[in-house]
C-alpha cells in the first residue's frame, strides 16, 4: 500500500493551480468572496503592525494590506505561488513555508491572516497551534474557513471511496470550537454567501445554520494565552 504524503501532494497540487489562481485573485480580493477581508482585519490592527499572510498565494491580498501601511510578509507552500507573488509585489518579503511548520520565531507578529488554508492541511489542530505560536500576546488572527456550499469542498469527494485527498472536512463551527480549546478569544466574524443568498434567507437563523449556508466564514480571534494556563 502506497503512503500518502499530504505535504508533498499539497505542494504539487497548488503548484499546478498557481497560474489559474493568479488569473483570478484580483477579482476575488476586489469584488468577489474576499473583498471585505482586508478592511475587516485592518480595523483591528494598529498602524504599522507587522503581519504574516499564511497561504498568501500570489500575494494580492498581502499587497492590499501592505498598502494600508502594515509591515507584511507572505508564505505559501507552493513555490510557483511564491514566484508569482514576488513578481506581483517586489517590495514585500515572500517565502515558501508550511502552515504546519511556520519558519518564523515565536511571538513574532502583531497579526496573522490565514484565508482558506486550514481546510487543506492534514491536522488543522497542528496548524492552528503554529499560527498561535508566531503571534505576539494579544495578537490578532484572521481566518477564513470554507463553508459547506463552497465549490472547492468538492475536492474532498474522493474520501467517500476511501481515497486520499488534501481537502479535510473541517467546518466553520468545528474551527470555532478548536480555536476556543486552544485559547483564542473570539472578537468578530462575518459570513460570505453565494450569489442568490440574501439576508432574508438567513437573518433569523442560529449562527451554526448561518454558517451552514455560507460559502466562507471569516473569524477574527485574539491570542490571550496558552491553553494550559
Amino acid at each position: 500500500m502506497s503512503s500518502f504524503d499530504w505535504g508533498m501532494k499539497s505542494k504539487k497540487e497548488w503548484d499546478s493551480r498557481a497560474a489559474f489562481w493568479n488569473s483570478k485573485s484580483q477579482g476575488m480580493w476586489e469584488t468577489g468572496s474576499r473583498k471585505d477581508i482586508i478592511p475587516f482585519i485592518h480595523q483591528y490592527l494598529e498602524a504599522g503592525s507587522n503581519v504574516l499572510d499564511v497561504g498568501c498565494g500570489d500575494g494580492y491580498g498581502t499587497a492590499k494590506l501592505h498598502k494600508l501601511g502594515h509591515d507584511v510578509m507572505g508564505i505559501d507552500i507552493s513555490d510557483e505561488m511564491i514566484t508569482n507573488a514576488k513578481a506581483n509585489a517586489e517590495n514585500i518579503s515572500f517565502s515558501t513555508g508550511d502552515v504546519c511548520a511556520i519558519p518564523m520565531e515565536e511571538s513574532s507578529f502583531d497579526g496573522v491572516m490565514c484565508i482558506n488554508v486550514l481546510e487543506w492541511v492534514e491536522i488543522p489542530e497542528q496548524a492552528l497551534r503554529e499560527l498561535k505560536r508566531v503571534l505576539k500576546p494579544n495578537g490578532v488572527l484572521c481566518v477564513g474557513i470554507l463553508g459547506p456550499t463552497a465549490g472547492p469542498r468538492a475536492s474532498g469527494f474522493p474520501k467517500v471511496y476511501g481515497k486520499p485527498t488534501i481537502c479535510n472536512h473541517m467546518m466553520p463551527w468545528e474551527f470555532f470550537k478548536l480555536s476556543r480549546e486552544l485559547g483564542f478569544e473570539p472578537v468578530d466574524e462575518f459570513g460570505v454567501y453565494k450569489e442568490g443568498v440574501t439576508e432574508r434567507n438567513y437573518q433569523d437563523l442560529s449562527i451554526v445554520l448561518k454558517q451552514a449556508l455560507s460559502f466562507m466564514w471569516v473569524f477574527l480571534l485574539r491570542k490571550v494565552g496558552d491553553e494550559d494556563e
